[in-house]
């Protein structure tokens, strides 16, 4: 009996909007989600956001707004912009949830003993609410490259995690696969990382951060960011509360590269700590460029994905950025590559063969047998060439495996000429028009993870007892 399974992405600070890196989490994660559950298998998708730290508290200030009321109305604002990608976690976490702080003390609790209290002098970056090393300050001439703000120098007493007592044993599970980190070349990343990661700081003193969970039995710490925000993985199953193994280890974990560090190393020393199993993959995605550029505020070539949604609607949006931009690398995102993408591929490939395939069946009084519905589905859902790269997690390169069948689609009807066939052999017409739209039928389940409200319009189209093309083109030109 197969186990149920568990999906995460990572959750967001709430101190800004959704930007195009959220979209790929999501988007991402839901492929897989679609794919298993198309398949009827049971799981478990997780979403959220990280509503604690000092760029949330310093943000509400800064709008003089309660932050209590400026954290809730920005993690609706993520809770919407996840539904406008036609994305439905099955689960969403806020970190100032009750039930989260109160399992996030019970965490700490059981992690104390590999925590110790040490006084810690060194360079802090408020942006990323984290501590560096001499060598990465170093190295980076004292500015955050992310942030591009220079590097705090702090001295302060600190609860501590054990990273050491978990190196060897992480560097081992990353190097067997037993921690599968996806791609390849991020894999040997951490693996560099690991061997010179100090103990990382689990607390900050409350006169320096003051909107956290407090530390149990020490008022004057609050638990810094990554215990708090990792721990909802785990948190949002129940843990420490509940037996979480139906779905504990999470078969996929889907992070940016910016936070994969902390997701490869602290991550699992945590898990090891509460002496809990790793997760199966964790995969990384890179970042979506601008003309070639990384998108940033001061460069000025920031791309709103709600305003790219808006421009197509969330379908088109799903399209691009599943196909175009690679699961894994960092890709490019121009505006005329997307309007080329919509018109040439989604308008042209598969919204004209959905109207030129119905009109021809409409003409032809051509429909289809349920039979015939239960054989498509059931092809696609026994396609092993697409499995194999599900299961690989290669989601761009299963999307344009698919989309090669559009393609072979188009090619067809106009090698095979129903229109012509018609004339001279209806029933070998018959048979042809039938033939395509089984296939199309087959496309269109292979689709569904990636493009859902266009897998179901297609079924519903050709499912009928009378096929009749839709009304306007399935993706309109403008």
């Amino acid at each position: 009996m197969q186990k149920s399974l568990y999906l995460t992405t990572a959750i967001p600070y709430v101190n800004g909007a959704p930007h195009i890196g959220h979209s790929l989490d999501y988007c991402i994660a839901d492929v897989f989600y679609r794919y298993h559950t198309q398949r009827g298998h049971k799981i478990r998708f997780q979403a959220g956001t990280d509503e604690h730290g000092n760029k949330i508290a310093n943000k509400a200030k800064s709008l003089n707004a309660p932050i209590e009321e400026y954290v809730a109305k920005n993690s609706k604002t993520f809770r919407e912009f996840i539904k406008t990608l036609e994305v439905f976690p099955t689960d969403f976490i806020r970190t100032t949830d009750p039930d989260h702080i109160r399992r996030c003390q019970e965490i700490w609790k059981k992690l104390a003993p590999f925590v110790y209290s040490a006084t810690y002098e060194g360079w802090y970056c408020t942006g990323c609410e984290s501590f560096i090393t001499q060598k990465e300050y170093e190295e980076t001439g004292g500015v955050c490259p992310d942030h591009k703000t220079p590097y705090e120098k702090l001295s302060e007493k600190n609860y501590y995690l054990k990273i050491s007592a978990f190196k060897e044993k992480i560097a081992e599970k990353i190097s067997s696969d037993e921690l599968k980190i996806l791609p390849d070349f991020r894999k040997k990343e951490i693996l560099n990382l690991i061997k010179d990661s100090p103990d990382v700081s689990i607390s900050r003193p409350k006169k320096n951060l003051s909107w956290g969970i407090p530390v149990p039995g020490d008022e004057d710490q609050i638990m810094y960011v990554w215990i708090d925000a990792l721990s909802n993985y785990l948190t949002v199953l129940g843990f420490p509360d509940a037996d979480i193994s139906e779905f504990w280890p999470a078969d996929l974990q889907v992070v940016g590269k910016d936070v994969l560090r902390f997701h490869a190393i602290i991550w699992p020393a945590l898990l090891l700590a509460l002496d809990l199993p790793l997760p199966k993959v964790i995969l990384c995605h890179g970042h979506v460029l601008s003309n070639g550029q990384k998108m940033s505020k001061s460069l000025g070539n920031v791309v709103d994905p709600v305003e790219v949604i808006k421009k197509y609607g969330p379908e088109p949006f799903r399209y691009f950025f599943l196909r175009h931009i690679d699961t894994f690398a960092d890709s490019d995102f121009t505006w005329d590559k997307y309007d080329a993408a919509y018109a040439g591929e989604l308008a042209n490939d598969l919204g004209n063969l959905v109207q030129r395939l119905a009109t021809l069946c409409s003409k032809n009084s051509v429909s289809l047998s349920s039979s015939d519905l239960e054989e498509s589905k059931s092809l696609a859902l026994n396609d092993s060439g697409f499995d194999e790269l599900v299961k690989s997690f290669a989601f761009s390169d299963a999307f344009d495996y698919v989309w090669g069948k559009v393609q072979d689609l188009n090619r067809r009807i106009d090698e095979e000429k129903p229109w012509s066939l018609i004339k001279s052999d209806k029933p070998a017409a018959i048979s042809c028009l039938k033939s395509l739209a089984k296939s199309l039928l087959t496309v269109s389940a292979l689709l569904y993870p990636f493009l859902p409200k266009t897998s179901e319009t297609i079924v519903d189209i050709f499912s009928k007892e009378k096929i009749t093309p839709p009304e306007s083109p399935l993706f309109p030109k403008s």
